[in-house]
């Protein structure tokens, strides 16, 4: 019985770590935008921040400042992490003091009840975290699969013919005539060479 206690607090705890980890990475969301391999530039989106890389090994990160500018999913998410990462901390400190093998906690059948609570409280850090991330992820999905969301497809595209027609000619007005624009040099193929 103290083996299968052991592990399971080593899953908890193991658990709780990996939550943790989650909540601060800046990699919830990764775009990429590839014209050639010395021009790739990375974008990671994170619940705290926003990162950018390029393949040159320039990465800069900027927080974000305020909570009124942060769409509303993001806040929704981070909420939704927190308290599970709250749960996950008072739930470890539960499954320690009901563990059999330990001092704290006084008799048995109080030991039982506080690894049965450490279990309940596990179980909805758990859910805490599987509705922010589910959250996250409808989003981004929705966002993807949506035809009318420009910003997803024009703006981390790759470099073939679809792309070069949506990025270098715009339409303007109804005559029907097409405006050349020059690409930005930032980004064009031969930036780097």
């Amino acid at each position: 019985m103290s083996r299968a206690q052991i592990s399971a607090l080593v899953f908890g705890v193991g658990g709780f770590g990996a939550l943790v980890a989650a909540t601060a990475s800046n990699e919830w969301k990764v775009t990429t935008r590839a014209s050639s391999v010395i021009t790739a530039t990375w974008v990671y989106q994170g619940l705290w921040m926003n990162c950018a890389g390029n393949a040159l090994g320039s990465f800069h990160c900027r927080p974000h400042f305020t909570i009124f500018k942060v769409e509303g999913y993001i806040q929704a998410c981070r909420g939704l992490m927190i308290a599970a990462v709250s749960l996950g901390f008072f739930g470890s400190i539960f499954a320690l003091f009901g563990m059999k093998c330990t001092k704290v906690g006084g008799s048995d059948k109080a030991k039982a009840k506080i690894a049965c609570l450490a279990g309940i409280v596990f179980i909805l850090s758990g859910l805490c975290s599987m509705t922010g991330c589910s959250l996250y992820a409808n989003k981004i999905t929705t966002e993807f699969f949506d035809p009318l969301y420009v910003e997803q497809k024009m703006g981390y595209s790759y470099n073939g013919a679809t792309s070069v027609l949506s990025s270098r000619t715009k339409y303007h007005g109804a005559e029907g005539d097409f405006k050349t624009t020059n690409p930005s040099k930032q980004f064009d193929k031969n930036a780097y060479v």
